[in-house]
């Protein structure tokens, strides 16, 4: 299985901007935890997570297929599958818990982040409600796309509220790391 520090390197030889490294950063996390919630492996899920969109920047005609071709040179056919279909309108099939499980972190991750940017006290008490609500304004983090947020969740065996609920408590254990933590005010 390709290792966590080959799965970095190889973001960080196609990915530079900040805001995408945050958000594989935080898409892996999201999915580490649930490969624990639901006995899978950690480590593939974390990776799966990581590389999704690692191609996005460098090669954003060609994504996924970039990143895909080299995880399968790797013999890595379950994360390249995953990858492959993390997105309903490229018509993959959604075959296992992994391939799931990513469409329905990655876009909605994005979002509680968006959401969480916003908001003087970032992840602090923000909660599904919230995130929900958000959701059903079309100009906020316009170009989320609201029907992959609820096809990923139904898809993935999930309640909507209940998964954006265990996304913020994922992503508050790592605040200071992602810099979501509460921002000071001046007095």
């Amino acid at each position: 299985m390709i290792t966590y520090q080959e799965a970095k390197d190889l973001l960080h030889s196609m990915t530079k901007g900040d805001s995408l490294l945050r958000h594989a950063r935080t898409v892996e996390l999201v999915m580490r935890a649930y490969a624990e919630r639901l006995g899978q492996s950690g480590e593939q899920w974390g990776i799966t997570g990581l590389l999704h969109d690692a191609d996005y920047e460098a090669y954003p005609d060609q994504h996924p297929n970039v990143i895909v071709g080299q995880l399968r040179e790797r013999g890595e056919e379950e994360m390249a599958h995953a990858i492959s279909a993390h997105y309903t309108k490229w018509g993959v099939p959604y075959n296992t818990l992994l391939d799931k499980g990513l469409l329905a972190c990655d876009e909605l991750t994005g979002f509680v982040v968006a959401c969480a940017q916003v908001r003087p006290t970032r992840l602090q008490g923000l909660e599904a409600k919230s995130v929900i609500k958000k959701l059903g304004q079309k100009s906020f983090a316009a170009s989320v796309d609201r029907e992959e947020v609820k096809l990923g969740a139904e898809l993935f065996g999930v309640d909507l509220k209940e998964h954006i609920s265990f996304i913020i408590a994922v992503l508050q254990q790592h605040q200071q790391e992602l810099q979501l933590e509460p921002q000071e005010t001046q007095v």
